[in-house]
């Protein structure tokens, strides 16, 4: 039976044995904003951090992965030339990160490299992360773990979400219920219990479609601190008709992704209320649209904690949506009586929580640990996550 990974990544665990083994996580999430990759080191003492780096996706990039979200024509030569112009920016992030660290790319175990979503269908027994970890494998001289999702899915899972027993690790608490809120273009949670396995599953929409409501309206790809969204006002009536989403009513283990929530969702959305989503808008109502989006954001997280973990005393929240000050105050204000805090407080910054759980996730793979957890994703049992490109 295979096993579970040890949950000790804590700075205070311990280890029996002195050594020293290096990590590279690499994720870049659904919000389409870059390339974060982060530097973790594993010792006798524990994990720590030593680099960070951040590279933007050149918009030529981003849009190509964005197009291939919806089917399009040749779109098979497409992918495979967005698939190797991502490897070639994951390998400028791996060089940032060792030159930063000082590490020598022959020092690293092993890289975990989420790639790209494009499509997320459990339901018709696939996922899809565009990737080369071949071409990475052989452009930084590292052994490269990838292809994460996909058996957990064919062992009946989700393939998602993968991070709570990482989120376990680094932000568990022994005297109380903690909920960990990652939010990216879509936003999921881990409900952590002293003791107990961890749950976890998608709560529905984070970034997704306030940035994409915000590139359409302002030009500019992410509404900066929710400034512009927080001028708007929040129509009940939208928001009620945005809930009834059957997903949101869906019970765990369930995920979800650009499949579901995209430009074809919001303009139903919106046109079932009488706005022409390809006519030029009032401003006003743009910045109503999206206001409303942001508390519909926030109100089905909080709504998935409250409802699954309603004695949760701390909400760590990380992901892009951490720096969007509307929204955290939107958070705030439905889980009154909840501690709600961003990751920053707890040692690890809002954009490095997610590449650090793919570095974890490398290290599970490379000890032939499980890093899945079948009562999130609703897989038969634990399994081995990734497929390992070496680098030699």
């Amino acid at each position: 039976m295979t096993n579970h990974a040890p949950l000790d990544l804590t700075p205070t665990a311990r280890a029996s044995g002195l050594f020293s083994e290096h990590y590279i996580g690499l994720m870049s999430g659904t919000s389409l904003d870059g390339v974060d990759g982060i530097l973790m080191q594993r010792t006798g003492e524990g994990w720590r951090t030593l680099a960070h780096a951040h590279r933007p996706l050149p918009p030529p990039l981003r849009e190509a992965l964005l197009d291939l979200n919806t089917p399009g024509e040749n779109e098979l030569h497409r992918s495979a030339l967005a698939a190797q112009a991502l490897a070639v920016l994951y390998a400028v992030v791996v060089h940032a990160i060792c030159e930063a660290a000082g590490v020598l790319p022959s020092e690293v175990q092993a890289i975990g490299a989420h790639g790209q979503t494009v499509r997320h269908r459990p339901d018709a027994g696939y996922t899809w992360q565009l990737n080369n970890p071949a071409l990475l494998a052989e452009l930084v001289g590292i052994d490269v773990v990838a292809d994460f999702r996909s058996r957990d899915i064919a062992a009946g899972g989700q393939g998602a979400p993968l991070v709570p027993a990482f989120h376990q690790s680094v932000f568990g608490h022994p005297g109380h219920t903690v909920a960990a809120l990652n939010i990216g273009g879509f936003a999921n949670v881990s409900l952590i219990r002293p003791g107990e396995v961890p749950q976890g599953f998608d709560c529905g929409p984070g970034n997704a479609l306030l940035d994409l409501w915000c590139t359409q309206h302002t030009g500019q790809t992410y509404d900066a601190d929710g400034a512009w969204g927080a001028t708007g006002q929040v129509r009940p009536d939208w928001l009620v008709s945005a809930l009834a989403e059957p997903f949101f009513l869906q019970a765990p283990p369930k995920s979800t992704g650009r499949d579901l929530f995209n430009p074809d969702w919001l303009s139903r959305w919106l046109s079932a209320h009488g706005v022409d989503t390809t006519a030029p808008l009032d401003p006003q109502t743009a910045r109503d649209v999206q206001a409303t989006l942001c508390e519909l954001s926030a109100r089905s997280a909080a709504e998935a904690i409250l409802a699954h973990a309603p004695e949760a005393e701390e909400v760590i929240v990380c992901g892009g949506g951490a720096l969007n000050g509307d929204l955290m105050r939107r958070l705030k204000a439905h889980l009154r009586g909840m501690d709600v805090v961003t990751s920053n407080a707890k040692g690890l910054d809002v954009m490095q929580v997610e590449a650090a759980a793919f570095a974890w996730l490398a290290w599970t793979h490379v000890q032939r640990w499980a890093g899945n957890v079948p009562a999130v994703t609703g897989a038969r049992g634990p399994r081995v996550l990734g497929a390992l490109y070496p680098a030699r």
